[in-house]
């Protein structure tokens, strides 16, 4: 089976799963697969914004009833949760409604959403603004990458425009990775 059959295959399976858990990188994928006519632009906005809250509201509901005990079992999370709450105390509003824009706090910060004061019926409705919001401008935004590459590419055939696009993606992880090694490193001195 070749890429595009995959992606048919798969692709809203793909971007629901990716969504619920984490998300932006299968966003722009199937933002770029719909430009190419493997997926529907309209499809993928909804699937993902529908698994990226429930996703979030699962999270909420974690920090919620498990928010503390969490905290204790994973300590390497507690630094993100404290950074969360305390953007919380003093950014409410604007924080549960970009919570998944922010690096590193998409599990993180609905947990420690889910341990403060917020009432749920409040996390939930801004949760689901949230959601629409982030799901139309990343897959909007794989949508304009495969419309740029596209055109940068014009005379590749569609298998070397995704070898390549894969090979982009891979370099822009590593790069991520090295930058986040590199912080932690500097951060611990």
């Amino acid at each position: 089976m070749d890429i595009a059959g995959l992606i048919q295959n798969y692709g809203y399976l793909a971007v629901a799963v990716g969504t619920f858990l984490e998300g932006e990188t299968i966003l722009l994928m199937a933002g770029v697969a719909a430009y190419r006519g493997h997926l529907t632009l309209p499809t993928v906005i909804m699937i993902g914004t529908i698994a990226s809250f429930f996703g979030d509201q699962l999270y909420f509901y974690v920090g919620r009833r498990y928010g503390t005990a969490l905290l204790k079992r994973f300590p390497s999370v507690q630094t993100r949760a404290a950074r969360a709450k305390a953007l919380l105390e003093r950014h409410h509003l604007p924080l549960i409604l970009s919570i998944r824009f922010l690096y590193g706090l998409r599990i993180a910060g609905p947990i420690a959403i889910g341990m403060s004061e917020v009432p749920w019926l409040r996390f939930l409705v801004l949760n689901l603004m949230g959601a629409v919001v982030w799901a139309i401008v990343i897959a909007g935004a794989g949508y304009g990458f495969g419309q740029a590459l596209a055109y940068v590419l014009g005379g590749f055939d569609s298998d070397e425009a995704w070898m390549l696009a894969a090979i982009l993606l891979s370099g822009a992880l590593w790069w991520l990775v090295a930058r986040r090694r590199r912080w932690t490193r500097l951060g611990k001195r």
